[in-house]
């Protein structure tokens, strides 16, 4: 398996295998796994102090978060994965 990485602005860049879902950050659960992650160093601040969002959560129980649209990000990913001629 090839490592693929999508960009989630700023130069950061994930392994787009290990994404589990990419959500927007609003809702009162989604606030509340993003301060269960900060309490467990698990959470990755990719926004450089600008505003959340979206919300990328991994298979390794990682939460980061990101200052592009949870649109964006999907879209990255579906070119992402479109790149790779062995699929």
């Amino acid at each position: 398996m090839a490592i693929k990485l999508i960009n989630i602005g700023f130069g950061n860049i994930v392994n787009a295998n290990r994404i589990i879902s990419i959500v927007s950050p609003e809702s009162a659960p989604i606030k509340r796994i993003i301060q269960e992650a900060r309490d467990r160093s698990m959470l990755v601040d990719a926004t450089y102090g600008r505003r959340t969002r979206a919300v990328i959560i991994t298979d390794s129980d990682h939460v980061i978060l990101s200052a592009v649209q949870p649109e964006t990000v999907a879209q990255r990913l579906g070119n992402n994965k479109d790149d790779d001629p062995d699929e």
